[in-house]
């Protein structure tokens, strides 16, 4: 049995994995338990942003061309009208998240993460963490075990200030894709997004605040995606998970900070939580090195800004229909306000421009 090592994070996720990689770049031993097998399958949109690519990127990691699914921009479709645009920088990238997940732990094993799979944390230490009857001695513990994580509540970090829930159903499907976007199609209390992943399977995930409505139930009120499927089989079964709007108040508290979901969330409609998540692991890595988690605590509200505030904007167009279809004529007629709306959104564009942009598209939905 293991005994001692710098680094012991619980959680072999997306986030738990991109804090053990970025950790060992920076010289310390790390440890990762989990009490699932690879390779991790969880219920999101599987579209990284621009940002999230290059997140990726820093951490070593390429998903090749075989595994994934360029996209150029983001389209928005509501009730008959549709306005899209090109990130200003690099594509985003379609890809399964089980594909996701098998990069990132081959990643791990090459520059020397030691994973134990199957293996439950049963609690904290006064040195370390419990695995079963035996003890690991850590410096460091890293929670990156989700949104409903032990380690927070071990650790007495299990405070809100915010706590808004919805509900995610995904599958996938046989069907070459139609678009060079990722689509957000916006239909009565629901979205629903389309991401390509590979060239014969689409992405389908439907979010909203019901837990009881199912991709099966909403998609009769999208009639362009019901067109686009119809004929397709289905590759994979539906999958639901939890999308939290969530703000943790500390992240971390003596030698135990959480990472991922475990520290907060934004809410899935954002398509940042995987980038959020790797920003926050290499961030982590850089104040382990330098011995200082207040400045994890500091800088961590700081990277989850943008993303909450570009949710709430988003989710405002979820609550009024005619808002949104003035919104949506604002920004058909000069598609230019969505241009840098995109902009803002993966963080080429800076909030005193963003305020421009918004006193602009004001007026355009003002004369819409």
């Amino acid at each position: 049995m293991f005994t001692a090592t710098d680094v012991f994070i619980i959680g072999a996720g997306p986030a738990g994995l991109a804090t053990a990689i970025a950790a060992r770049q920076r010289g310390f031993e790390v440890m990762v338990a989990d009490g699932a097998s690879p390779f991790i399958d969880k219920a999101c949109g599987e579209g990284l942003m621009p940002d999230g690519v290059a997140a990726l990127g820093r951490l070593g990691i390429s998903v090749g061309p075989e595994n994934a699914y360029p996209f150029r921009g983001i389209r928005f479709v509501s009730a008959g009208l549709r306005v899209d645009a090109s990130f200003p920088q690099g594509t985003g990238m379609g890809v399964r998240r089980t594909v996701l997940h098998r990069v990132m732990v081959e990643q791990a094993e090459a520059v020397g993460v030691t994973l134990l799979w199957r293996t439950p944390v049963r609690g904290l230490h006064s040195e370390g963490v419990r695995l079963g009857n035996d003890v690991v001695r850590s410096r460091w513990i890293v929670g990156a075990d989700g949104g409903h994580s032990l380690v927070r509540r071990w650790a007495g970090l299990h405070f809100y200030s915010s706590d808004r829930t919805r509900f995610a159903f995904r599958r996938h499907y046989r069907v070459a894709p139609w678009t060079d976007c990722m689509e957000l199609h916006w239909g009565p209390k629901c979205q629903i997004y389309a991401t390509p992943v590979a060239t014969d399977e689409v992405c389908i995930t439907l979010i909203s605040r019901d837990r009881g409505l199912r991709l099966d139930d909403a998609l009769p009120s999208f009639p362009e995606l019901v067109s686009r499927l119809r004929g397709a089989e289905p590759s994979s079964a539906e999958r639901g998970a939890i999308s939290s709007t969530r703000k943790v108040r500390r992240v971390c508290k003596d030698r135990v900070c959480l990472v991922g979901d475990a520290s907060g969330t934004v809410d899935a409609i954002t398509g940042e939580g995987l980038c959020l998540s790797f920003s926050q692991a290499s961030l982590l890595a850089d104040c382990l090195a330098a011995n200082d988690l207040e400045r994890y605590q500091r800088e961590h509200r700081n990277l989850a800004t943008r993303p909450a505030m570009m949710a709430r904007l988003m989710l405002t167009l979820d609550w009024k229909n005619p808002l949104r279809q003035s919104v949506m004529r604002a920004l058909s007629s000069d598609p230019r306000l969505f241009a840098r709306m995109l902009a803002m959104h993966v963080g080429a564009l800076s909030p005193v421009d963003f305020a421009e942009l918004g006193l602009s598209m004001g007026w355009r939905v003002l004369r819409a």
